[in-house]
C-alpha cells in the first residue's frame, strides 16, 4: 500500500461534517427510509438498513429518531428517496462531484442551475468528471488510540489497499465493497474507528490561482449548503 497525499481534501470534508452534525442526521434518516422502502422494517432481513442502523448508532443519532423513521418508512404517503451524483466542471479545470439524495429530482436540477447561475461552473454530462474519481472506502482512526505496525498488519490483512499517517488520524483506503469488513477487523482489535464512509478520490489534482480557488470555493460551500445535497467532492489542490 502507498500513500497519495489525499490528505487534505479529505480533511476539509471532515472539517465540514464536524460542523454540520444536523446534515449528517439529515442523511442517515433518509437513507433509514430509503432502506425500510426498498426492504423492509426488520434488519434481520434487510442489510442495508442493518448496516444503515450501524452507521446511524455510531453517529448517536437518537434512538427515538430511528424508530420514528421506521415508522414513517412504511407509510405508503412517504415517498422514496433516490439517490443521484451530480457533475460539475468548476473553475480553472477543476471537477467536482455532488453526492445528492433526493425525493424530488426536479429541486436538485432547478438547485444545481441555481448554483451555476450564482457562483459559476457548469454541470456535466454523466460521467464527464468521475472518470477521474475512485470511490473508495475511507476509515479515519486517531492516531493516540492505535500502534501504527499493529493497525497496518490487520488492515492489509482485512483487504485496505492505502494507508496514510495524517496530523492526528491514520487514513486506511479501501475498495468499496471492503469497507465494512476492514472496519470490522479494527473493532475487533479494541480499536475505536473516527469514521468510515464511501467517498470519491481524485485520481489527479489540478492546481488553481488565488481567484479560481476562492471561485471554486464558494460554489461547493454554496452547494454543499443545499438540503439535498449530502457530500461534495473535488480535485482542486489546497
Amino acid at each position: 500500500m502507498a500513500g497519495h497525499s489525499k490528505w487534505a481534501n479529505i480533511k476539509h470534508r471532515k472539517n465540514k461534517a464536524d460542523a454540520a452534525k444536523g446534515k449528517v442526521f439529515s442523511r442517515l434518516t433518509k437513507e433509514i427510509i430509503s432502506a425500510v422502502k426498498q426492504g423492509g422494517s426488520d434488519p434481520k432481513s434487510n442489510t442495508k438498513l442493518k448496516i444503515v442502523l450501524q452507521k446511524a448508532r455510531e453517529a448517536n443519532l437518537p434512538a427515538d429518531n430511528i424508530e420514528r423513521n421506521i415508522k414513517k418508512a412504511s407509510s405508503a404517503d412517504q415517498a422514496d428517496y433516490i439517490e443521484m451524483t451530480y457533475e460539475l466542471y468548476g473553475h480553472g479545470g477543476v471537477g467536482i462531484i455532488a453526492d445528492v439524495m433526493s425525493d424530488n429530482k426536479n429541486r436538485v436540477s432547478s438547485d444545481m442551475r441555481i448554483a451555476t447561475n450564482k457562483r459559476g461552473g457548469v454541470v456535466a454530462s454523466p460521467g464527464a468528471v468521475a472518470f477521474n474519481f475512485d470511490r473508495k472506502g475511507v476509515i479515519q482512526v486517531l492516531r493516540k488510540n492505535a500502534v501504527e505496525d499493529d493497525l497496518f498488519l490487520a488492515v492489509s490483512e482485512a483487504g485496505a489497499d492505502d494507508f496514510e499517517v495524517a496530523e492526528d488520524l491514520y487514513i486506511i483506503m479501501t475498495p468499496p465493497e471492503l469497507l465494512y469488513q476492514v472496519k470490522d477487523a479494527i473493532t475487533q482489535m479494541g480499536i475505536a474507528v473516527e469514521g468510515a464512509d464511501l467517498e470519491m478520490i481524485p485520481k489527479n489534482y489540478v492546481e488553481c490561482d488565488s481567484e479560481a480557488s476562492a471561485a471554486n470555493l464558494s460554489l461547493i460551500e454554496w452547494l454543499e449548503a443545499l438540503d439535498d445535497v449530502d457530500a461534495v467532492y473535488h480535485n482542486m489542490k489546497e
